[in-house]
């Protein structure tokens, strides 16, 4: 586990990981700690999880994956991800992203996908958009004004219908 809280209070130690994010952080180590203690009660209560994103020559980059949330009141399944620097702007946190969704309708897992995003964070807009969600409405999420982007799966399909169902 100490491997593994090393490189995950990696991500807590980069400021620009959260500069689109109003949070009261802990020290990075305690953050990590709760973030992975997080991810196992999500396992264990089947809330979707986090995956590590490994680039071959670099080593892991990032993470994305399908987590339950709670927005106004209302359960959606969201595509998430974060990309350390090192990651960023080669197009992987598109392909995460795209995986993420082609899983969910493929499997079923829900009829519409969302996205939370910053107002403020454009790069991670940019990635919404090229996995074919659209803003959907603002509101505010754990005290941040965000972005809800959306995608439903009859959407998808008529997108994307080459991808398989």
């Amino acid at each position: 586990m100490g491997l593994i809280l090393r490189l995950g209070s990696g991500f807590l130690k980069i400021q620009p990981s959260f500069k689109y994010w109003n949070a009261k952080l802990k020290t990075p180590e305690v953050e990590c700690e709760d973030w992975f203690e997080k991810q196992f009660n999500r396992y264990e209560t089947e809330r979707g999880g986090m995956n590590a994103l490994i680039e071959k020559q670099t080593g892991v980059i990032g993470h994305a994956g399908l987590v339950v949330q709670t927005v106004d009141r209302n359960t959606e399944l969201e595509i998430a991800y974060l990309l350390l620097p090192v990651g960023r702007n080669k197009g992987f946190a598109t392909e995460a992203a795209i995986k993420c969704r082609d899983v969910a309708f493929q499997k079923s897992y829900s009829d519409s996908l969302i996205s939370i995003i910053s107002i403020t964070n454009i790069t991670s807009a940019n990635v919404a958009a090229k996995n074919g969600v659209r803003i959907a409405k603002q509101t505010m999420y754990n005290e941040n004004a965000v972005n809800i982007f959306r995608i439903s799966k009859t959407k998808w399909q008529n997108i994307y219908p080459n991808t398989s169902h």
